[in-house]
């Protein structure tokens, strides 16, 4: 396993990180107990949830993910070995339950994320807070294309900022992060950490894979140059770069079979990219998913690659990609099917 600075945060982390959104419906606690035992002993020392998993997510498991990954530190006696992420929920309508549906971050709404997510943790600290996405309305969630909104009033980054400071220096927090953010957002709140308006962003957590990289385009100049390196989620687009789901395949069991409403990665433009990647892997004796997450995890700009799996059988195969370097051949391939196929699903 290969070992990676969080930004400037001191903090290091595993290039593998372990996702934990299916934990509390998809799996049961005892399920994710066996991938957090399966991920320690693989050397993965770093996890990520948020205080709205497990997905989808209801009024009835809310919190539920954050609760499994407490129980399990609590039980393993392991705290200080693992790097603990969470995230606050951003804006919007669908969780009229957290918080009496209102989720905008300014302070009471974050003071009161941290503690309750601190209490499920089971822990006095949470190693990376993350802002889930953004308040202010943006092209992210799979909008390429902005659309301004002259009228909104977003709590303004700086008092944001300001309370995530505040949790720092109470040693709550120790260190922040953004999530689905844009090259604007993240460069605001480096430079407001420059003027003293906040603690400096160790990260962004934002969808990046071979069929979405757009992190690329201007995300990962910010990540090299100000050491705020991505996050990646989705690195194998939720299975689909298995290849699992060609020709409308439904397999039993699999996550889009049971939540078909998930069609991010599930479109006409990506059917004949997937196809295409799935034999460049397969030419070159790669699982396509191995393959995927490999390319994800060797590039330059990435801390982590958040994998996530329903079966310790799936996890083995998506922690195996720390260990796969993929030739010049099976890159050149990569970036040819890219060039025809660019961006298929943002």
């Amino acid at each position: 396993m290969d070992y990676r600075p969080l930004g400037r945060s001191g903090i290091e982390v595993s290039a593998i990180c372990l996702g934990t959104m299916t934990w509390g419906t998809q799996n049961t606690p005892e399920e994710g107990f066996a991938q957090m035992d399966l991920a320690r002993e693989r050397g993965v020392t770093f996890f990520d949830a948020a205080e709205m998993y497990p997905t989808p997510p209801s009024a009835e498991t809310q919190g539920r993910t954050e609760e499994i990954i407490g129980d399990w530190l609590e039980s393993r006696r392991c705290r200080t070995e693992i790097v603990v992420a969470t995230k606050v929920t951003g804006p919007g309508s669908r969780f009229p339950y957290i918080r009496g549906g209102d989720t905008r971050l300014d302070r009471a709404n974050i003071e009161a994320a941290v503690e309750t997510s601190l209490k499920r943790l089971k822990t006095d600290y949470i190693d990376l807070y993350q802002l889930h996405w953004p308040e202010r309305s943006t092209n992210i969630f799979g909008q390429l294309g902005y659309r301004h909104d002259p009228d909104e009033q977003p709590v303004p980054l700086e008092e944001t900022l300001g309370v995530l400071s505040d949790l720092v220096a109470s040693g709550k927090v120790r260190s922040v992060g953004l999530s689905n953010e844009t090259p604007w957002g993240t460069m605001t709140c480096l430079k407001l950490a420059e003027q003293g308006k906040g603690p400096r962003v160790a990260s962004v957590q934002n969808p990046y894979s071979l069929l979405n990289r757009s992190f690329e385009v201007g995300l990962s100049e910010i990540a090299i140059r100000e050491d705020c390196g991505l996050l990646a989620y989705a690195p194998i687009a939720a299975g689909v770069l298995s290849g699992k789901y060609l020709d409308g395949a439904q397999p039993a069991g699999a996550r889009l079979t049971l939540y078909p409403q998930n069609s991010r990665y599930r479109k006409p433009t990506s059917e004949a990219a997937v196809r295409k990647y799935v034999e460049l892997a397969r030419a070159h004796s790669l699982r396509p998913e191995v393959m995927a997450n490999a390319f994800v995890v060797s590039r330059p700009f990435t801390t982590a690659s958040i994998v996530g799996a329903t079966s310790v059988e799936q996890l083995e195969i998506q922690l195996s990609a720390s260990q796969v370097r993929l030739s010049e051949e099976v890159l050149e391939g990569i970036e040819a099917i890219h060039a025809e196929h660019t961006i298929p699903c943002p």
